[in-house]
């Protein structure tokens, strides 16, 4: 059996080793002719999976390390009788934390002494989507949902939906709706010149979705006006050659990393081997819990004199600063086109490990009850 992946899957071997050969590829590239004589194709969100590229191969089993699935041709797929699966919900705990360390250095850059005095707007409520709400209402932030497709099917939820113009009141708004076109509530440039003109200069929108999602072009014109909002983007229209300008105008930008953890990819991993597994009627023997490696940082101490707020800060930008990703992105964008956008693919390749908040230990001595419910909500260990 041939298994053709993308090089960024990580432990191909581990997982699929002892099941077939594993020719590795690079994703962005991949062509038919590397995949023709394949019986399973493992990719990421960067491999365009249809009829040009499968069309008389021998691949019988597809799977995605993702949780997305705009990238797939479905219909194409089941048409020809192809098992698909995919990683739904294998990050979600690491774009949340994206989320949350983001919105700790909007909050210290507003100088606020508690950060839940903040209102988030969390548009698109699935499995990223939810559990940053979950996380958000456990540490006492207001929360506003949005998630029309939701709304519509499950009127009996009792979650408290909102609009779209009603989620964008808030402080800050943040993205997670997978990319949709040409059918009801479709997500392709859902925030466009009219969305963008509701938000001001004392909120910030994040983008940890999908790139489409916003149309750029309204975005670079909302950002030259003097009263624009701050933006943090991790994804991007036209990925990997993003654009520059945008890249200068937004407060922090980073390459499309928020669901990097290595729990999160090692995850998706696992989730896909699973399913091919149930596929093949083989026996699931491995998780990725036994191939994780120990922390780099392991655990962190607080005494009765830390405040609060300073020590959940401390603590979430210990396991993830994403400055140092704006940082790194930002030193890409001073080459042509074809380097930016060769560069912002290594950035992804070469990304370095990067722990979850639950890899941490906190040690807490005579804290208040408040923090110790505060740092339990993201996923750390506690010790008191």
């Amino acid at each position: 059996m041939l298994i053709v992946a993308d090089e960024n899957i990580p432990l191909l071997d581990a997982f699929f080793g002892d099941i077939g050969e594993i020719r590795r590829v690079t994703g962005r590239t991949l062509s038919r002719d590397q995949v023709v004589d394949a019986d399973v194709l493992l990719v990421r969100s960067v491999t365009r999976v249809n009829q040009e590229l499968l069309e008389g191969t021998r691949v019988r089993f597809v799977g995605t390390a993702t949780i997305g699935t705009d990238h797939i041709d479905l219909d194409w797929l089941k048409a020809r009788g192809i098992r698909f699966a995919a990683a739904p919900g294998c990050n979600a705990s690491s774009v949340a934390e994206y989320v949350l360390s983001v919105i700790s250095l909007f909050a210290e850059r507003r100088g606020l002494d508690d950060w839940t005095t903040l209102s988030v707007g969390v548009v698109g409520v699935g499995n990223v989507g939810g559990e940053l709400a979950q996380i958000l209402e456990r540490l006492g932030f207001e929360v506003r949902l949005c998630d029309p497709p939701r709304q519509e099917s499950e009127p009996d939820s009792g979650l408290p939906f909102v609009s779209l113009a009603d989620a964008l009141e808030c402080d800050v708004v943040t993205l997670h709706t997978p990319l949709t076109r040409n059918q009801p509530h479709a997500t392709q440039h859902m925030l466009s010149d009219q969305h963008l003109a509701m938000m001001g200069a004392d909120q910030l929108l994040i983008n940890a979705g999908r790139g489409e999602v916003i149309d750029s072009a309204a975005l670079l014109r909302r950002l030259d006006q003097p009263d624009a909002p701050l933006v943090a983007l991790d994804v991007w229209e036209q990925e990997p050659g993003i654009s520059p300008d945008l890249v200068d105008k937004t407060w922090l930008a980073t390459p499309h990393i928020a669901g990097y953890s290595l729990e999160g990819k090692m995850q998706g991993t696992e989730m896909i081997y699973q399913a091919m597994c149930q596929f093949m009627g083989l026996p699931v023997r491995k998780k990725a819990g036994q191939f994780l490696p120990e922390p780099a940082l392991s655990k962190l101490s607080f005494t009765s004199a830390a405040g609060e707020d300073d020590a959940v800060r401390t603590a979430l930008l210990a396991c993830y600063d994403p400055r140092r990703d704006d940082a790194r992105l930002r030193l890409t964008m001073k080459g042509n086109p074809g380097e930016r956008a060769v560069a912002f693919d290594r950035l992804r390749r070469d990304y370095p490990v990067r722990r979850e908040c639950s890899s941490l230990k906190i040690q807490l001595k005579g804290t208040s009850k408040s923090l110790q419910d505060s740092f339990r909500a993201m996923g750390f260990k506690l010790k008191i």
